[in-house]
């Protein structure tokens, strides 16, 4: 289960209950890259002009046109 998800540098960083690394995905260059928000079992970041959503395990899941 996701307990929290930061942007730290140029990665975004997910963790989770107890503050183990899940996985880690780099953030990007844009301006309005990064990490969009996070559930119990997701993370939805945005690279460029696609948001990509994750799974606990870093697979996506979904990824759209923003």
């Amino acid at each position: 289960m996701i307990g929290s998800a930061i942007e730290r540098g140029s990665l975004i960083c997910v963790y989770d209950q107890h503050g183990i690394t899940l996985f880690s995905k780099a953030k990007g260059s844009g301006a309005k890259d990064g990490l969009l928000g996070f559930t119990g079992s997701t993370v939805t970041v945005r690279f460029g002009s696609i948001i990509h959503t994750y799974d606990e395990h870093g697979m996506t899941i979904y990824s759209k046109a923003a």
